[in-house]
Formats: C-alpha cells, sequence, structure tokens
C-alpha cells in the first residue's frame, strides 16, 4: 500500500512514486494535479481562489500563502516540479473540483468562485503552455482526489457518483 500524502486547502505538494497525494471535499477548490511520467514525480495544488490581487486589494501587497491562489499557486507548483527534474514538454496536467456549493442569486457572479477557480485555472495553464489533458470539473457535488504518482492517475470520489478516473 502506497503512502497517502495529504494536501490541505491551499497546500502545494510535490512527491515522488510510490506516494499518493490526496485531497479530500474540493467544493468551489480546485484541484491542480501535474504529473512527469518520466520521474514518476507529481505535485497537486489546493487552490482556493482565483486571483491573489483579489484578495489583498493590491499587486503591491506580499502574497503570504502562494498556495491559495491560482495565480501563484500553478507557477509555484510548476516550478517545484521543474526543481525535481520535470521537463515541461513531459508533463501531463488534470483538474479537478470548481463546484457550485451552493445555490445564490448572483447576477454579478462574484460569488461563483467555482466557476471562477475553474476559468483561473484553465487561463493560467493555457499561458504557461501547459495543456490540460483531462478533467472533472463543475456541477455542484464536492469531491475527494487521489493522484497516484506510479502511474499519474488520478481519480475522482463524489458523493452518489461512481468513481472517476482521470
Amino acid at each position: 500500500m502506497s503512502e497517502a500524502i495529504r494536501v490541505g486547502m491551499s497546500e502545494i505538494v510535490v512527491a515522488k512514486a510510490p506516494k499518493v497525494l490526496v485531497t479530500l471535499g474540493l467544493g468551489s477548490c480546485v484541484a491542480v494535479c501535474i504529473y512527469d511520467f518520466f520521474l514518476k514525480a507529481g505535485g497537486m495544488a489546493h487552490i482556493m481562489l482565483p486571483d491573489s490581487s483579489l484578495s489583498s486589494g493590491s499587486r503591491d501587497k506580499v502574497v503570504t500563502n502562494r498556495g491559495k491562489f491560482a495565480d501563484t499557486a500553478i507557477p509555484d507548483l510548476f516550478e517545484a516540479l521543474r526543481q525535481e527534474g520535470a521537463l515541461k514538454e513531459r508533463m501531463v496536467v488534470k483538474i479537478a473540483g470548481g463546484a457550485q456549493m451552493f445555490a445564490f442569486s448572483d447576477v454579478n457572479n462574484t460569488l461563483q468562485i467555482g466557476a471562477r477557480n475553474i476559468e483561473a485555472v484553465e487561463k493560467i495553464l493555457a499561458e504557461m503552455g501547459l495543456k490540460i489533458t483531462n478533467r472533472s470539473v463543475g456541477g455542484n457535488v464536492g469531491r475527494s482526489v487521489y493522484m497516484d504518482l506510479e502511474t499519474g492517475g488520478v481519480r475522482i470520489k463524489m458523493l452518489n457518483s461512481p468513481e472517476i478516473i482521470l
């Protein structure tokens, strides 16, 4: 049995096989999973919010928890994998989460955090030249994500649904 490493909210974790990275109970948050199949190394970022400038009020402020935001967590995850020897051309990217957990009448979409997180993650990955190979996003049900660093497979568990393999 492989050792599971928990990836908490706003955390970025990088490890190698035979470990399994696990994040439980994603609601509007998005898990970004990046894997280098040659090294059998990968990482996961548990992203809470789309943009660090929105919460700090100014781009001049220092972001103290870079794992919390899509615009800081994804570049940091990418760089941490590169430090382990991962190459961009071997990286496989899978994302999960971004559910709308509560119903709101929200004219300006300000409370649509899940959808905004998905949009930000997709935009940043595209800007970095990283292609998403698989995804399980949206809806209104939370997800738990298991990333097997031996195979690069990502399992998604949702309440009252069959398991999904990305």
